[in-house]
């Protein structure tokens, strides 16, 4: 006889001369095959037991769905770990993420800016200690950074980051997400100059995309039109404070 062909298959190692035995009724048929572990037929999906566990890989978006289904109405248990587990899940997302700018070394730049998470807009300031222009453009970010505490905000000085910057080419602003740079904004003129104000600031942030955004906000048109909402009340309160001054001292 020749060679006898070995072969694996759900049921396990199997010969051609075993499937002509089965064949012949000398051997009894092999049994049916059985589920990969784990698998769940798809018609059982729906079906499958409902716990904790189940209930922990939902998103916030998900949790919510949840709240009108009737499986979680009839199991007390459940509704009351959805409720706690979207309470948890929006208490993190709601915490500030950043909320100041932080001092970097040309050794941290790389883990704090270059591999910082893609939904993480992150502005660089290079800068020069000294430098009048410098000084006023982080004070307009030391406010940019605690009213956006979605945005990461982070200052090194220029020649650390890159040999040899010039300083004439300084402030300058780097922005990168998704580990690119998105923008570079040299010299305090992109800015409106020595008068430049945090909401300036902002006003020209807010073209490059959502880099000040609320956490997963991606509608690069919806933080812009709030940054220019807000950049068009600050100017009305200066514009009615320095009126008021002025008609005060016509009455007087």
């Amino acid at each position: 006889m020749g060679d006898n062909f070995v072969y694996k298959d759900a049921e396990g190692t199997s010969t051609q001369w075993d499937d002509i035995q089965r064949k012949l009724g000398n051997l009894p048929e092999k049994p049916p095959p059985k589920p990969t572990p784990g698998w769940v037929p798809d018609s059982d999906r729906e079906n499958a037991p409902k716990d904790a566990e189940w209930l922990q890989g939902k998103s916030i978006d998900e949790l919510q769905d949840l709240e009108d289904d009737p499986l979680l109405e009839d199991d007390r248990f459940l509704e009351q770990y959805r409720k706690q587990r979207l309470a948890e899940m929006k208490e993190v997302a709601s915490k500030p993420r950043f909320g100041s700018v932080q001092l970097i070394s040309g050794s941290d730049y790389v883990r704090e800016v270059s591999q910082a998470p893609a939904d993480v807009w992150v502005v660089v300031h290079l800068f020069k200690d000294g430098l009048a222009e410098c000084e006023l453009l982080g004070q307009c970010l030391n406010r940019l950074a605690a009213k956006y505490t979605n945005t990461k905000f982070v200052k090194i000085v220029s020649t650390d980051c890159i040999k040899n910057y010039p300083d004439n080419l300084l402030p300058t602003l780097l922005v990168y997400n998704s580990t690119n740079v998105k923008a570079n904004l040299v010299g305090l003129r992109r800015f409106g100059g020595p008068k430049c104000t945090p909401e300036d600031v902002a006003l020209v942030l807010s073209q490059v995309g959502p880099v000040l955004g609320e956490p997963g906000e991606t509608d690069s048109d919806a933080v812009r039109e709030r940054v220019q909402k807000d950049y068009i009340e600050k100017m009305v309160m200066r514009h009615a404070t320095k009126g008021g001054g002025n008609n005060s001292d016509e009455d007087t």
